[in-house]
């Protein structure tokens, strides 16, 4: 489907001003491809249609309208440009009032008046008959004031058949702009006229000539006669006298006609002279017309000119004809020569191209100008690439470039940018504050602007470029008809032997594209030797994955339209693999940025947990990969052509262990943040819920949270990043087509629970070991000993503070996290009964109040924390109760169970939080 043409545009118009009725010449480009192609014409918003005369594309005449604007533009409007503009306008001017006696410089010329109804001469008055220009030349009307004329020549007039003629006013007015040969033509011409009223008695004398030849033709006769009666002696005499006077007669005859007969033969020749040129004027005056067809630029005219004369005087023999025969050769290689430089000359439309093609093959330029235009345009393209890698170059450390405003989250533009937004709420519960309002407006880097500058050159001016060489191969370029079929063929064979010389121009001109794009975005792609030809951008930076989404789609959209003109695909296949090192580049550097904003999620952890006992930053975490897998959606998705990004085995791997880093570099933020020492807390940037029932509660929380409270909540953390986030980022990446997901899960997993056990065995740490601690000290304070003791009467304090203290860690969790309660009591449990194991075994003996009173003590601290006992707990309490002697009498059993239910009845309140009737056990 061929491109339309450019719409109409007027550039001039002669005169610019003038009143209604005016002749104006209307200048400018596209104004039309002949008269049927011009459909509209208004002058001051008048319609001028029905006046206009098309002359050729860049000329119209016409006459202005009567129209209501005093200044208006010139619009022409045409089927093939559509409605056109223009750069000037015209000023219509308001004509004068002339009164019955007023001068007026308009008159109406009766002297050639044609009457077309009786196809005859109307009749001329009398006072016409005098001539209408008695000089004989043209007649340039100054613009001398008649008043001032009257002035300067009183009493005289300018009419030359009034007695009061003024030579020097006629000239004046008519002739003031004449030059001086022009004026001696006139004073020749008026002595021809006068030389005519001389000749009146010669003409009389030429009226009579047939009279003196009757006369001798009578004479002859007589004598003629005279002779055959036989009288020659007796008119002898009379014959000699008529003799005398026929000699006399004719000498007189000869010396009055000499003049007039060599000025006929004179005539004659002229005439025959005036014939010759009459017939043959066509070829003496070719020269002429060529060089003014040529400033006008019909070509076509001159081509049909030129095949005319060659035809009738290509091979004559004639001197004269020879002479201007080879005149116009020599004008015709000058215009081969033009239509060459016009052909080469850049930028230039492939109509244009095609139009000058055709005139040099219908003029037989030498060589072979289609193809000669293929390789200019070839030169030029390359150039133009280069010249804008230049001039980008050059630019970049002085300007910004500012990208439009996009909405990136509506699918409006074609190539939309991906980008890491945080606009809903990352912790549930509660609202986040994004950042969402500084992504409106982007700053494009230098290399961006100049990928889109430079694919939109190459596919503006490619299309023309490959339309061309189709043309060279098919002949179209040619006339379809039976005279330029030989053309046509050799057109064809032609292209035929220059195929893979085309081939090699579009595979550089794609190279040349392809590496430009490597050398501003992927520089290390490229050779040593191309780096100073292709590359020279200052790398403050790697661009961004958004930006180079945006890239990618640019270049997409290029192969696309390049594909649409079904250039074969091994040409561009070198897009196809830039595309492919581009999408892969992208992949890489988004991961790289988002764990560079994985890391960074520490300092936006505000220790605010909700009632399963999390923080907002799982949340974020999970968004912030799910962001960036989504802004890779384009970029991951194949177009039609274009592999899978994940076909080669070192982009799997390496994008494997990238998303291997991104978890790890999320689970080194939680252990930094639950490990980092109290006074290293920055609350300075703590966002604030204010959704949160308790504002003020919470900040205060926040600003005095304890090490044990940060591990709890890094605990609780994990243990939803273990059963819920690594799942669900597992979930996306099989989504996106990941490969590895497994590898990847399986390490970020066994990495979590390295670092869960860590922190659980660090908060056990800080509590079990106080706890633990204080059992021996309290079982022998007072000096007490288990051989010589009274008979008991209760649990001890010692045994009731470190239940106290148990049921402080139980409170402490509960607060967090109620699902790690059971976990951490049972591991609390477990070290008490350890501990308390260890110390009944170091016991060497005991007495009877001394087992009764151990027995009581082990067996109410097990029958507190049943509900939290595991095989190891059970164990250590039945080494300890192993340890001590077998109550004998049923009195110590009874004296033992009372003991028990006295102190269970004592302590119903504290012991409430070990009641729970259902909590799920935690093997640790």
């Amino acid at each position: 489907m061929s491109r339309a043409r450019q719409p109409p545009l007027v550039t001039g118009i002669s005169p610019n001003e003038g009143i209604s009725w005016t002749k104006v010449t209307i200048r400018g480009e596209n104004l039309g491809t002949g008269p049927t192609d011009l459909i509209g014409l208004t002058i001051c918003g008048h319609n001028c249609l029905l006046t206009a005369e098309w002359m050729s594309a860049s000329k119209i005449v016409c006459r202005v309208g009567q129209a209501k604007n005093d200044k208006g533009d010139i619009i022409v409007t045409t089927k093939s440009g559509g409605k056109g503009t223009s750069t000037v306008s015209f000023k219509l001017l308001k004509p004068e009032k002339i009164g019955i006696l007023d001068q007026s410089a308009v008159w109406v010329d009766e002297m050639n008046y044609y009457d077309m109804r009786t196809d005859r001469n109307k009749g001329i008055p009398p006072l016409s008959l005098r001539p209408a220009n008695p000089l004989g030349i043209e007649i340039d009307k100054g613009r001398f004031p008649q008043k001032d004329l009257e002035a300067l020549f009183p009493g005289m007039s300018a009419d030359f058949t009034s007695e009061n003629f003024s030579a020097a006013w006629y000239l004046i007015e008519n002739h003031s702009t004449t030059s001086f040969d022009q004026l001696k033509t006139a004073v020749a011409n008026l002595k021809k006229q006068a030389n005519k009223k001389n000749e009146g008695s010669l003409a009389y004398v030429k009226g009579g000539l047939s009279t003196f030849f009757e006369a001798q033709d009578a004479l002859s006769a007589i004598h003629q006669k005279l002779e055959a009666d036989g009288t020659e002696k007796v008119e002898g005499s009379m014959t000699q006298k008529l003799e005398n006077v026929l000699n006399r007669a004719s000498n007189t005859a000869d010396t009055l006609f000499q003049e007039v007969l060599g000025r006929k033969d004179k005539a004659d020749s002229t005439r025959n002279a005036l014939n010759v040129l009459q017939r043959f004027k066509f070829l003496f005056n070719l020269p002429l017309n060529i060089e003014r067809n040529i400033q006008k630029g019909d070509y076509d005219v001159v081509i049909n000119d030129y095949e005319k004369a060659k035809s009738l005087f290509g091979k004559t023999e004639v001197q004269v004809f020879r002479k201007y025969y080879a005149e116009v050769e020599t004008r015709i290689e000058a215009l081969r020569e033009l239509l060459l430089d016009k052909l080469l000359e850049t930028p230039s439309t492939l109509h244009d191209q095609k139009r000058y093609i055709r005139y040099l093959s219908d003029l037989h330029a030498p060589g072979d100008p289609a193809w000669q235009c293929i390789g200019a345009q070839h030169q030029w393209i390359l150039q133009l690439m280069h010249n804008c890698k230049e001039s980008y170059v050059k630019e970049q450390k002085g300007k910004d470039i500012f990208f439009p405003m996009v909405d990136l989250d509506s699918d409006v533009r074609p190539s939309p940018i991906g980008h890491l937004s945080q606009t809903a709420s990352l912790k549930r519960g509660s609202s986040f504050q994004s950042g969402r309002d500084d992504a409106w407006r982007y700053k494009a880097p230098q290399q961006v602007v100049f990928v889109e500058k430079l694919t939109k050159l190459v596919v503006s001016q490619l299309p023309n470029f490959w339309k061309l060489w189709i043309s060279y191969v098919n002949g179209s370029l040619f006339s379809e008809t039976a005279e330029k079929s030989g053309q046509m063929e050799r057109s064809k064979k032609n292209a035929r032997q220059r195929q893979n010389d085309f081939k090699k121009m579009i595979q550089e001109v794609m190279h040349s594209l392809v590496k430009l794009i490597r050398g501003a975005l992927l520089p290390f792609s490229l050779r040593e030797g191309e780096s100073r030809q292709y590359g020279g951008w200052e790398m403050k930076s790697e661009l961004s994955g958004q930006w180079l989404t945006h890239v990618i789609q640019t270049v997409r959209l290029s192969s696309e339209s390049l594909t649409a003109l079904e250039i074969p695909n091994d040409m561009l296949q070198i897009i196809q693999d830039l595309i492919l090192d581009l999408r892969v580049r992208c992949i890489i550097v988004t991961l790289q940025h988002t764990a560079e904003d994985i890391k960074r999620l520490a300092e936006k952890e505000d220790w605010v947990v909700d009632n399963e006992g999390l923080t907002s930053l799982p949340s974020q975490f999970e968004q912030c990969i799910i962001h960036s897998l989504q802004s890779l959606k384009t970029v991951l998705d194949c177009k039609p052509g274009e592999a899978s990004v994940f076909q080669q085995q070192k982009t799997q791997e390496d994008v494997c262990q990238l998303s291997i880093g991104i978890m790890q570099v999320f689970i080194d933020c939680l252990e930094q943040l639950s490990t980092k020492p109290d006074g290293d807390i920055d609350t300075a940037h703590l966002a604030v819920d204010v959704s949160s029932p308790d504002l003020f509660g919470s900040i205060h929380e926040d600003s005095s949270l304890s090490s044990e409270q940060r591990l709890l909540i890094a605990l609780s953390n994990c243990r939803y990043l273990e059963r819920h986030t690594f799942l669900n980022i597992a979930e996306h990446f099989e989504k996106h087509g990941f490969q590895g997901v497994e590898k990847i899960t399986q390490v970020s997993m066994e990495s979590l629970k390295e670092l869960d056990q860590r922190l659980f065995e660090t908060y056990i740490e800080f509590k079990a070991d106080p706890i633990v601690g204080s059992l021996e000290p309290g079982i022998y304070a007072g000096y007490f000993d288990w051989k010589d003791c009274l008979v008991p009467a209760g649990v001890r304090n010692y045994l009731k503070e470190a239940l106290v203290n148990i049921i402080a860690v139980h409170a402490e969790v509960f607060t967090i996290s109620k699902d790690l309660v059971p976990r951490v009591m049972s591991r609390v449990v477990e070290a008490v009964s350890e501990e308390l194991s260890r110390l009944m075994q170091c016991v060497s003996s005991f007495s009877k109040n001394g087992a009764l009173q151990a027995r009581l003590e082990i067996c109410a601290l097990r029958d507190t924390v049943a509900i939290y006992l595991t095989p190891e707990s059970n164990s250590s309490f039945k080494q300890a109760l192993e340890a001590l002697p077998q109550l004998s009498s049923g009195t110590d059993k009874k004296l033992l169970e009372e003991l028990l239910n006295k102190f269970k009845s004592s302590m119903h309140l504290q012991l409430t939080c070990f009641q729970a009737s259902s909590s799920a056990m935690v093997k640790t």
